[in-house]
C-alpha cells in the first residue's frame, strides 16, 4: 500500500529542521526515516542548539497528557505472578512518554524507553538523572535502552510485556522509501513479545480506512489472524485528527 508522507508531518520536519538551516537534515528525515543514522544526525544536531540545563523534550504530534486516559486504563495487574506491569516505549525518541507513565501510574510498572538512536537514549538518561523523575507508585522502576525495534524478540521474552506504546515510530517507517516491510516486521514481533491480556497501541494520524486495512492484513499468519484491532479517535491536536490503534493477540479474547 503506498502512503504519501502527510503533509503536516512534512512541514513539522522542515520547521525543526529550518531553525538551524539544515535542509539536507529535512531531506534525510523525509526519505530515511527508517535509517539509524538519521535519527543520530536529527537528535545531534537539535540538542546541540539547547544548553545543558535547558533541555527540552521533543513530541512528535502530542505529549501525554494528550493521551493519558487511553495509557492509563491499560496499565493493570496482569494475571500472572509477576506484580508489575512491563510496559516499553518503543522508538522514545527524547519524548517525555515514557517518564510520564513511570511517573503517573498507580501501579507499579517497568517502563522501558527503546530508542535505535544512542545519542536519544543518552539524552534522555542525563536528562532523567538531573530531574530525578519520582514514581507515584514506589515500585516502579523506569530504564532506557538502545534497541532496534526489529529485534525486539532478541531481548524481550515471548509474553513478557504487557504493554507496548507506538508514537509516530510506525508511521516514520511506513512513510520512508524503504520502512514499510520493516514496519510489518516489528508489528508481527510486537505481538509475540506481548502477554496474553496485553495491548499494543498506535497513535497515528492516518485515517483508518487506511492504517486497519494495513494492520489486519500484516498480522495474518498462516490464514489465520492473530491479533484483534480497533480504533478510537484521539481528538484533534493543532489542526490535525489523530487516532489510537490497539492491537492486542487474538487469544486474549478467547
Amino acid at each position: 500500500m503506498f502512503r504519501r508522507l502527510n503533509l503536516r508531518k512534512c512541514r513539522l520536519m522542515i520547521d525543526v529542521s529550518r531553525r538551524w538551516h539544515q535542509t539536507s537534515l529535512t531531506t534525510d528525515l523525509i526519505e530515511n526515516m527508517d535509517k539509524k543514522a538519521t535519527w543520530d544526525r536529527f537528535y545531534t544536531e537539535t540538542s546541540s542548539h539547547q544548553k545543558t540545563d535547558k533541555f527540552k523534550n521533543f513530541e512528535w504530534f502530542f505529549g501525554f497528557d494528550s493521551v493519558q486516559d487511553f495509557i492509563l486504563p491499560l496499565l493493570k495487574h496482569p494475571a500472572e505472578l509477576d506484580p508489575l506491569v512491563h510496559v516499553l516505549d518503543m522508538g522514545c525518541g527524547t519524548s517525555a512518554m515514557g517518564p510520564c507513565i513511570y511517573r503517573q501510574s498507580p501501579v507499579p510498572v517497568v517502563v522501558t524507553c527503546a530508542d535505535i538512536s544512542p545519542v536519544a537514549v543518552e539524552l534522555m538518561q542525563e536528562h532523567t538523572k538531573r530531574t530525578q523523575v519520582k514514581p507515584q507508585n514506589q515500585l516502579s522502576r523506569l530504564g532506557f535502552l538502545e534497541l532496534d525495534c526489529t529485534q525486539l524478540r532478541e531481548h524481550f521474552g515471548p509474553q513478557s510485556l504487557d504493554l507496548i506504546v507506538d508514537k509516530g515510530t510506525t508511521d516514520a517507517l511506513l512513510r520512508s522509501r524503504d520502512g514499510q516491510a520493516k514496519a510489518g516486521q516489528i508489528l508481527r514481533q510486537c505481538l509475540g513479545v506481548l502477554r496474553g491480556a496485553g495491548s499494543l497501541v498506535q497513535f497515528s494520524d492516518e485515517d483508518p480506512d487506511a492504517r486497519i486495512l494495513w494492520l489486519e492484513r500484516e498480522t495474518l499468519s498462516t490464514g489465520e489472524v492473530t491479533a484483534n484491532v480497533g480504533f478510537q479517535e484521539v481528538g484533534v491536536v493543532r489542526g490535525v485528527c489523530y487516532y489510537c490503534y490497539q492491537i492486542t493477540p487474538h487469544n486474549a479474547a478467547q
